[in-house]
């Protein structure tokens, strides 16, 4: 049985990249969670007042990767370590955020949080929070990195993520 898994950890395209590579990811949609307005727009998001965050809901198999696995893959390809931050990407939109759909989540986020922050020069800020509702984000913010490669914030930006992601997550590439 498939499961959901909410990340946000900077801008959207970011992580969607990242996770539509991860075997045992059936589904990967870029959107905004966490606030309290109703069906926002990208450039309600933006202006920082609807409280909502980037996000990606991850549509997982557990029998091919783990949520404490997708946690750790969240948590070492971005900057868990600024709050309302990710390189120039600034504003509450952009923190870094796990959104638990049960429990069990709740748990195994708070244990992999403790797990990794050893392993940072300073502590983890990721906020934890319950999850309410996604809104899945406007299409052309669907798939962005594969359709603009190309594009200048895509070669400074997601490409030197994504590499980082494929040197620490070999094993868990898509063939």
């Amino acid at each position: 049985m498939l499961e959901q898994a909410t990340f946000g950890g900077g801008c959207f395209w970011c992580t969607e990249a990242i996770f539509r590579q991860v075997q045992g990811v059936t589904l990967v949609e870029s959107g905004y969670s966490g606030g309290s307005k109703a069906n926002p727009t990208y450039r309600e998001v933006c202006d920082g007042n609807t409280g909502h965050a980037e996000v990606v809901q991850v549509t997982f198999d557990p029998s091919q990767i783990s949520y404490a696995d997708l946690l750790r893959i969240h948590l070492t390809t971005h900057n868990p370590m600024t709050r309302n931050r990710q390189g120039a990407d600034i504003g509450t939109q952009y923190r870094s955020i796990i959104l638990t759909h049960n429990a069990s989540q709740a748990a195994t986020a708070q244990a992999v949080i403790a797990e990794l922050a050893p392993n940072f020069d300073n502590p983890i800020v990721t906020i934890v929070q319950e999850f309410e509702t996604f809104y899945k984000a406007e299409n052309y913010h669907q798939d962005y990195f594969s359709r603009n490669a190309d594009k200048p914030y895509c070669e400074a930006v997601i490409s030197p993520k994504l590499a980082k992601f494929k040197k620490l997550y070999a094993e868990r590439l898509k063939v």
